[in-house]
């Protein structure tokens, strides 16, 4: 198990572009249809970020990538295996604020 030290503090949400578009509109993000049937909002570290959109976003165009400062999250971070074991951030209780976006970029 990774010790807390050892986690980045930095995440990334890939987003559809109605979805960031409706993100940068409402100023916070509730979340995708499969981040709300989860009960949470789904991050990747830079490291699971290649992964992630080959698994899940494959074919698809017109994707962001929001750069999250997890800091501005707080305790709502939930570090949990998924994928091969691998520790992901997870988004409990809360949307997505706008002000926790450090960038954006077109995957």
């Amino acid at each position: 198990m990774t010790k807390a030290d050892d986690r980045p503090a930095i995440a990334f949400k890939i987003l559809t572009a109605g979805e960031w578009e409706a993100f940068q509109a409402a100023g916070e993000f509730a979340g995708a249809p499969v981040d709300i049937a989860d009960g949470y909002i789904h991050l990747s570290t830079e490291r699971q970020l290649k992964g992630t959109l080959e698994k899940h976003f494959a074919g698809q165009s017109g994707l962001v990538i929001a750069e999250i400062n997890l800091a501005q999250l707080g305790g709502n971070i939930r570090w949990e295996a998924a994928r091969g074991g691998a520790l992901f951030p997870h988004l409990y209780n809360q949307p997505l604020p706008m002000a926790a976006v450090l960038s954006s970029r077109p995957a």
